[in-house]
């Protein structure tokens, strides 16, 4: 078993602390980085149900849009809902204060004329400026927490360029990058499970966990409509339901029931004819919380990972009603590296669907042979980003130091996940030519949390970027003093 670098003795978990380093900011500082601003929006660290206006509307945020990584507002394609107006899709624009609208000349750039919502630290509603949301008095964290685990997509870099690290990182031998890599993926693992701990501190252990799992069942595209979904998962979730009743009220719920049944109504088509005479009873009980179809990204999504499939899976988890403690029963049941992947899947593995292992969508054609509704991929992710951080800090929570050390363990001997052009690009810039195999996730993990901590805080050709120095700094630490 790979021995666990304790995070008191990880160098690199220390280093990203230091001043001047990725979000590092003091427990008392008054106004956070506009970035850090910006982060905070797109993963929505936010008290979400107290978000109001500067005029004192409530704000219902069905998708914060995606980062623009062209001139004009931060955020693309939002979905926000603001009082009783019907949701709107457009852009936001995040600046530290309300101020920033005319100081930054937003008010006579055409290219925000699109703005649905100012997000700001702080500020006072003026007329003339967008809709406005302070954030100040709604984090779900305080700042100095919050900054050691955000984590936002990678701008776009230059792929013909190498980072400053990759001479440094030469002079490592793979043994040794494998050794950093695993000390920056524990941070990671601890970065993941505070986001669930926070979580868990307002909604609960059980809540918490069902928020991750519909993240990571969103895959990239579609988190943040998944994620509504898991939050008002008290409201919709009902003893005695069949699993007809209740992927009816999911369906109906996110908006993804098709508007029309234009399937014939034996066959295939019988489902969704039963599915739509269960929603036609509840619709208007649930009218003020329907998603709007521009919520969910549809475009280019691979048919296994279609949200209609993933909503449908979840009700089988949800009514089977055992999944949180079957995961701690899976955790505390002895099992080699080997069997670790494929005993998960058994546990997440949903029974075979009359309608959903035939089909990827309402649409689609009925397949020739049945699918599973979770595949070994989505498990992988799901694994490494949710239900690992989540037993991880239950034990830390419960001071199990036994289970901690086998979450570790579990952690740091996954195999890898699937590949992805994120990776491929930050294995070009920080290891050129280097060939070092990612067999496990942790290495993939250490990787993005490096990317995270330096290289999306500096540009293309890593002005001020300060990994190299912790790279040239790290060799020595580790031999100790007789080194230095």
């Amino acid at each position: 078993m790979r021995q666990v670098t304790p995070l008191s003795d990880n160098f690199y978990a220390r280093w990203r602390t230091r001043p001047g380093v990725g979000w590092s900011l003091r427990e008392d500082a008054a106004t956070p980085p506009e970035r850090l601003l910006q982060a905070v929006w797109q993963h929505q660290r936010l008290h979400r149900e107290h978000l109001k206006t500067l005029d004192g509307r409530p704000v219902r945020v069905l998708h914060p849009g995606f980062c623009s990584l062209e001139g004009g507002p931060d955020f693309r394609g939002a979905v926000i809902q603001i009082g009783d107006e019907p949701p709107r899709s457009g852009d936001v624009e995040v600046d530290l204060r309300s101020s920033g609208w005319r100081a930054h000349g937003h008010d006579r750039n055409p290219n925000f004329g699109n703005v649905i919502l100012h997000v700001v630290w702080d500020g006072d509603a003026k007329t003339g400026t967008p809709t406005t949301l302070a954030l100040r008095e709604v984090l779900d964290a305080p700042l100095a927490e919050l900054s050691l685990w955000l984590d936002h997509e990678l701008p776009s870099l230059p792929e013909n360029l190498r980072g400053k690290c990759c001479a440094p990182l030469r002079e490592l031998t793979d043994e040794e990058t494998t050794l950093l890599l695993h000390e920056a993926a524990h941070v990671r693992l601890q970065s993941k499970a505070a986001q669930l701990a926070s979580r868990a501190r307002a909604a609960g252990w059980e809540q918490a966990l069902w928020e991750g799992l519909f993240r990571g069942l969103g895959y990239k595209h579609n988190v943040w409509p998944m994620q509504n979904l898991a939050e008002s998962r008290p409201r919709w979730l009902r003893r005695g339901d069949s699993v007809l009743q209740l992927q009816a009220r999911l369906l109906g719920v996110s908006g993804l029931l098709p508007a029309e049944l234009n399937r014939p109504a034996d066959g295939d088509g019988h489902y969704l004819r039963r599915v739509w005479d269960c929603w036609w009873r509840e619709r208007d009980e649930f009218a003020d919380c329907i998603f709007p179809r521009a919520a969910w990204h549809l475009h280019g999504i691979r048919p296994a990972n279609h949200p209609q499939r993933r909503v449908a899976a979840a009700a089988h988890w949800l009514l089977a009603g055992d999944l949180p403690a079957r995961l701690q029963k899976w955790c505390a049941t002895e099992r080699k590296d080997f069997q670790l992947a494929d005993s998960l899947l058994e546990v997440l593995q949903v029974e075979r669907d009359e309608f959903w292992s035939w089909h990827w969508t309402f649409r689609s054609t009925r397949l020739a042979k049945p699918q599973p509704l979770l595949g070994e991929t989505r498990a992988t992710d799901l694994a490494i980003n949710v239900i690992l951080p989540w037993l991880w800090t239950r034990a830390k929570e419960g001071r199990n130091d036994d289970v901690r050390r086998e979450v570790e363990r579990r952690y740091f001997a996954w195999p890898a996940a699937e590949d992805n052009s994120l990776l491929r690009l930050a294995r070009q810039r920080l290891l050129g030519t280097r060939r070092i195999a990612f067999r496990n996730a942790a290495l993939q993990q250490g990787l993005l949390q490096i990317v995270r901590d330096f290289c999306n805080h500096s540009n293309a050709i890593c002005e001020e970027c300060r990994f190299p120095e912790l790279v040239r700094a790290w060799k020595p630490e580790r031999a100790g003093p007789a080194a230095r």
